[in-house]
């Protein structure tokens, strides 16, 4: 069954209904330069047209009056828009500034944790203690603490390689710039 006038002339009304909303909204944004008085001196004129007509059908005039309602309540909100806008004063469609979330303080930078070793699978408490130290700095800038083994073996290379001749090697757990710096170096003068 082809559509009648009234369909084609409401399914009209409705498109250049949405087209004037998208227009205003454009205007609002300032994306246009002036606001769409054609648009909507058409959009006025096919709903007097409309408002004009005897509507038989109740489901039509259900239709026809809940898009006059929104016309309306459209036509409110764009008016008060403007005079806000001609006024100079925010109003329905100001555009606020999202606040910025404030920053997350990075910690200060300081030395967490300091230990020295001479055989690492000897000293199990001050590796543990070390270890603790570290992965709580980690958490502290946001990162994923290192596996215990992996951080273990690591102490460990760092020993044998640094140690030689019977040295204590030094590790320094520090938070630099907002991450954990871990270091190693042999210290002097320290034979067994």
């Amino acid at each position: 069954m082809p559509p009648t006038d009234f369909e084609r002339n409401f399914a009209r009304l409705e498109a250049d209904l949405k087209r004037l909303e998208a227009e205003y909204n454009m205007y609002f944004s300032g994306r246009l330069p002036k606001p769409p008085w054609e648009t909507r001196s058409r959009v006025e004129a096919l709903m007097k047209q409309h408002d004009r007509m005897y509507i038989q059908n109740y489901g039509d005039k259900f239709r026809f009056t809940t898009l006059q309602t929104r016309y309306a309540t459209f036509v409110d909100l764009w008016d008060r828009g403007l005079r806000a806008k001609e006024e100079g004063r925010p109003g329905p469609f100001a555009h606020t500034r999202a606040q910025k979330e404030p920053e997350k303080k990075k910690p200060a930078d300081r030395v967490v944790h300091t230990s020295s070793f001479l055989d690492p699978e000897r000293e199990a408490d001050k590796l543990a203690g070390l270890y603790k130290s570290i992965a709580d700095a980690r958490r502290e800038v946001g990162d994923d603490p290192v596996p215990f083994e992996k951080f273990a073996s690591l102490v460990k290379s760092q020993v044998q390689k640094l140690g030689k001749s019977g040295r204590e090697v030094s590790f320094q757990v520090a938070v630099k710039d907002g991450k954990v710096s871990f270091t190693a170096r042999a210290l002097k003068g320290s034979k067994e």
